[in-house]
């Protein structure tokens, strides 16, 4: 019998494990380094995988079901011995390295930190050093080892895999939304290819011309002046969830979200990827899909 027919999805063994041995979804995602919801949605997958319930959720605690008591008493010593295995083959055959990382400051600001600490837990011997820049990092050139470009695709001289597609949608401030202004600015970060607004537009039919514009250096400084009040600003999904969770930010028309080939793409040297590399891509991957 081949093991991955019987192997459930890794990482919500991983939240598994980790809400099993805290009893707390916000304690596990804390460790985990991703959010509450992201946790509760690899628990379910894991929970429809083996098509029976784990945990028995209260209004203010939880507690493993039978079920899940036997399960997590009986994967717990498996998952240390890997733990363990893994720890030991690193302490051996992996020195500490620098990986060089060039992006966007708002990518790495509003998604990547966030997350990075898991990434350190994992590899402890990698060193992650962010270089951001609205300019293009050379990877080809040896500039960084990497880099996470957002766009379309298509450089030259590089590989690029995209491992995160990306929503858009207007938002703007609650108050700036209830004014009267007729048409607003809108907040535009420095890009070679400002194709955000026009694919919205093309998409939705909406001419934009007689709309004033204004640009800004980075989309972090998009983003608060958004928050400010001061414009429209193309909302990315990925990087402006907690504001739209605050209610700092409102969808500013009344459009579907919109996705298209824009994304968040891994740009690595056309050559052999190092050691630590692969181990960051393989980690991207893994986040962008928890």
């Amino acid at each position: 019998m081949e093991l991955h027919q019987d192997l459930p999805p890794l990482m919500s063994l991983r939240a598994f494990e980790a809400v099993a041995r805290h009893l707390s979804f916000i304690k596990a995602a804390d460790e985990l380094s991703v959010t509450q919801s992201a946790v509760s949605h690899q628990v379910q997958k894991l929970e429809q995988f083996l098509n029976q319930r784990l945990f028995i959720r209260r209004t203010r605690a939880i507690d493993l079901t039978p079920t899940g008591e036997a399960y997590y008493r009986q994967i717990q010593p498996a998952l240390e011995s890997i733990a363990l295995a893994t720890r030991e083959l690193r302490g051996n055959d992996h020195h500490e390295t620098t990986l060089r990382v060039g992006l966007l400051a708002s990518f790495a600001t509003l998604w990547l930190v966030p997350r990075l600490a898991d990434f350190n837990a994992r590899h402890p011997c990698i060193h992650v050093e962010l270089l951001p820049s609205v300019e293009l990092s050379d990877v080809g050139g040896g500039e960084v080892d990497l880099a996470i470009r957002y766009g379309k695709g298509g450089w030259p001289k590089v590989r690029a895999h995209r491992f995160m597609s990306e929503t858009l949608t207007p938002v703007c401030s609650p108050a700036f939304k209830t004014q009267d202004t007729g048409v607003g600015p809108l907040l535009m970060a420095k890009s070679h290819q400002p194709f955000e607004w026009l694919d919205w537009s093309a998409r939705n039919g909406i001419d934009l011309t007689h709309y004033p514009s204004v640009m800004l250096h980075d989309y972090n400084i998009v983003v608060e002046a958004a928050v400010a009040g001061q414009g429209i600003a193309m909302g990315r999904g990925h990087l402006i969830e907690r504001r739209l969770k605050e209610g700092a930010l409102v969808v500013a028309f009344d459009t579907p979200p919109f996705t298209s080939e824009i994304g968040y793409w891994l740009v690595t040297p056309d050559r052999p990827s190092s050691y630590a590399a692969e181990c960051f891509g393989e980690w991207l991957n893994e986040m962008a899909n928890v």
